[in-house]
């Protein structure tokens, strides 16, 4: 009976999660993730490493950005050709895009050759730094979002992607560039689905400064939308990834100083 007790409790607090998302337009719209006094809309840029990372683990950010009317551009590093399916894969990255309200003139795939996909593959850092340089100057960039240092999943191409942006700011011309990380959460919080979304409110609240911000994920149907379109990746240990990770439910972004 135990077990039977532990698993309604279990449905319960998924199912009143879900209620918090689907019902938090209304505490979504009282963040002040990228607001001003001005109200302006602002010039992002979207740092990736793969085709898929933007749907996987930046859709309620995404959402956000989108919901604001802020103007988003996605820059790709690679176009995920670790398995040879780059043409696939980057073909794909447009169609989940236009699932998520991107326009396709605002997404970059690069498949430059020392940025190549892989485990053990290294990025150089200055290179990194160059490439997204050039992207900010072209589309007047003043806000940058990417990976944190662990890059959610541990990928080296997401750590070293984290580490071309913080270069970039260290550097005397990303001086006047706002950046925000994603957050990875522990080994824990990250496979307890939306249930998460009550301990990432309670840590940003914690936080004393406006540096860190708690997003939910307004229109999660949309995320499954877009995720759906890598189909070469949607495999079922990826449906289940993002059916039971909470980077599908909540997003978790910090300031990068």
């Amino acid at each position: 009976m135990a077990w039977i007790a532990l698993t309604l409790s279990v449905l319960v607090l998924w199912f009143a999660s879900l209620c918090k998302i689907f019902l938090g337009s209304s505490a979504a719209s009282k963040t002040t993730f990228l607001d001003d006094k001005s109200s302006r809309r602002r010039n992002v840029l979207l740092v990736i490493a793969h085709p898929d990372d933007e749907s996987m683990f930046f859709a309620p950010v995404i959402n956000f950005l989108i919901s604001r009317t802020h103007n988003l551009h996605v820059l790709c590093m690679s176009t995920g050709n670790a398995d040879g399916m780059g043409s696939i894969r980057k073909e794909e990255l447009y169609l989940a895009s236009a699932i998520l309200k991107i326009p396709s003139n605002q997404v970059k795939i690069l498949d430059h050759p020392d940025l190549q996909d892989g485990f053990g593959k290294v990025w150089n850092w200055n290179s990194l730094a160059s490439i997204i340089d050039e992207e900010t100057r072209i589309h007047n960039i003043d806000v940058i979002i990417t990976f944190d240092d662990h890059g959610i999943s541990g990928h080296c191409n997401h750590k070293d992607v984290h580490q071309g942006v913080r270069k970039l700011l260290h550097d005397a011309t990303g001086g006047h560039i706002e950046a925000w990380e994603l957050v990875s959460p522990n080994i824990v919080r990250k496979y307890i689905g939306p249930v998460d979304i009550w301990l990432s409110t309670l840590f940003t609240r914690g936080q004393r400064n406006k540096q860190t911000h708690c997003l939910l994920n307004l229109d999660l149907h949309k995320s499954y939308a877009a995720m759906a379109q890598h189909s070469s990746q949607w495999v079922w240990f990826r449906k289940l990834f993002v059916a039971f990770s909470s980077c599908t439910y909540a997003s978790t972004v910090r300031k990068i100083e």
